[in-house]
Parts: structure tokens; C-alpha cells; sequence
């Protein structure tokens, strides 16, 4: 079987508004950002961004597509209702994908990103009756993280509304039996939690790997700290930290903004 080529059909830069543009080197980016610290599992997972000045339109990677491999020009674009908008490759999008992020972008206005990973260590986390313990002040920071029960690979339309309801306002949520879920206002942000939640996580997995008494902190430590993790108490996380990212993906490989 003969893969579809990685060729961008058109000169994407010169077809989309300068604020797409910029979204979209960021989301390339965070593709490349997610590959690099080993949260992918080949061409499977997702990521989103909406599309400036939408409600209903986001970007996403091309099913088939690495995610070292995914550049700003090969995004595509589609709407709330499935609709491809934009498309300079040959791939098509993640149903699954679109289920996801569809239901996210339409119900949470305040969300540019929507990240969604099947981690080793997010997917152990997520079959746990414990869910995810305050181990450290890392993990605290998710003391308020939302549960989503297993309803099968996502594939349903229906399964949008109950998602939703279960993420309510919070910034991340593990999907029972599936993986992790972040979202956030800005790239660099969903970025960062997912980051976070990841090593959150794999803390989890280690601890009780040692199979040893566990010191848990007081309720209203947890509490205390999760609060101080607010982005309305300290600074946005995830904002000073991506101009040095940036740095380091250009070290790496610059083609993601191409």
C-alpha cells in the first residue's frame, strides 16, 4: 500500500490571513514540541486551534501525518460541523479528532487549543480507581481535574454533549480507560498543562511502582497549592516558557514553520 505524499498544493502562507498564519506555526510547533518530549503514538492524536476571529472553524493535523512531520501549510481547516474548509494535502482529518475538538471549540469559546494524548503514563493514570493522587506539588496544580468515562474510540457525535458536560471549566481531564485531555486560551498554555499533567502522571506511575507507604498532604494543602497554580493568582504558565521552545525546535529542525 502506497502512502499519499507529504506535498502542500498551494502556497498556504499566501492563502490564509497573517493572524491564521502565526496560529498555525505555533500549532506546528506544538506538534513538534509533543514529538520531541515522546507524547505521540505514531499518526494517532490530536491537536487543535481555532482559527482567529471564529467560533466555529479549527486547525488540525493531517491523519497520517507524524507529528514531527506536520508543518504550518499541511493544517487543516474545518468547521464545527465537519466541513473541510482548507486542505493543501492529500490527508483527510481524524474522526475521532473530530469528535473531540469539534465538541470543545463549539462549547468553550474561552479554549484556542485543545490538546489529546494515549501516553503510557496517561493512559496507566486513566485505568486507576484512584485517578490522579496529589503526589507533588506538580500534580496538585490538577487537584480540580474532570473524569470522562470510557464510551469506545470517540467516534460518536453523541458522545460531544456528555464530553463537554464532563469537562465543565476546568483546564485538563483524563479520559477513563483512554488517555489525556487539556485544553487552554493560547497555544503555549494548553501547551504547558499537558506538559504538566503528562509528568503529573508519570510521577504517579513511578511512585507506585516503589510499592512503598505513600505521604499524602493534608486536604487543604492540596486545595491551598491548586489555587496558587491559577493563572488568576500568578501568571499565565506556558507563555514565558515558548518564545525558549521556539528556540530549541529552531535548533532541532526549523521546518515546522514552513
Amino acid at each position: 500500500m502506497t502512502a499519499p505524499a507529504i506535498h502542500i498544493k498551494t502556497n498556504v502562507r499566501d492563502s490564509v490571513s497573517a493572524a491564521e498564519w502565526e496560529v498555525r506555526v505555533n500549532l506546528a510547533a506544538c506538534y513538534r514540541l509533543m514529538a520531541e518530549y515522546g507524547m505521540t503514538e505514531m499518526i494517532a492524536n490530536h491537536i487543535s486551534a481555532r482559527v482567529p476571529g471564529s467560533n466555529n472553524e479549527f486547525l488540525i493535523n493531517p491523519y497520517g501525518m507524524l507529528y514531527e512531520e506536520v508543518t504550518a501549510s499541511s493544517l487543516i481547516k474545518i468547521d464545527i460541523d465537519g466541513k473541510e474548509l482548507f486542505n493543501a494535502t492529500e490527508y483527510g482529518v481524524n474522526q475521532a479528532g473530530y469528535v473531540i475538538h469539534s465538541a470543545i471549540h463549539a462549547a468553550r469559546h474561552d479554549v484556542d487549543c485543545v490538546i489529546h494524548t494515549h501516553t503510557i503514563a496517561g493512559m496507566s493514570v486513566s485505568a486507576m480507581k484512584t485517578g490522579l493522587l496529589p503526589l507533588a506539588q506538580s500534580a496538585m496544580r490538577f487537584a480540580e481535574v474532570a473524569y470522562h468515562d470510557y464510551e469506545g474510540p470517540a467516534l460518536r457525535l453523541d458522545e460531544r454533549e456528555r464530553l463537554v458536560q464532563d469537562l465543565g471549566q476546568r483546564e485538563a481531564m483524563i479520559l477513563r480507560n483512554h488517555g489525556l485531555l487539556t485544553v487552554g486560551p493560547s497555544i503555549p498554555e494548553c501547551f504547558n498543562n499537558h506538559f504538566r499533567l503528562e509528568r503529573a502522571c508519570q510521577l504517579q506511575v513511578t511512585t507506585l511502582s516503589c510499592q512503598t507507604e505513600i505521604c499524602l498532604p493534608p486536604d487543604e494543602v492540596v486545595r491551598e497549592t491548586q489555587a496558587g497554580y491559577s493563572n488568576a493568582q500568578r501568571r499565565r504558565w506556558g507563555m514565558l516558557e515558548w518564545p525558549s521552545l521556539l528556540r530549541k525546535l529552531d535548533r532541532i529542525d526549523p521546518s515546522y514553520a514552513h
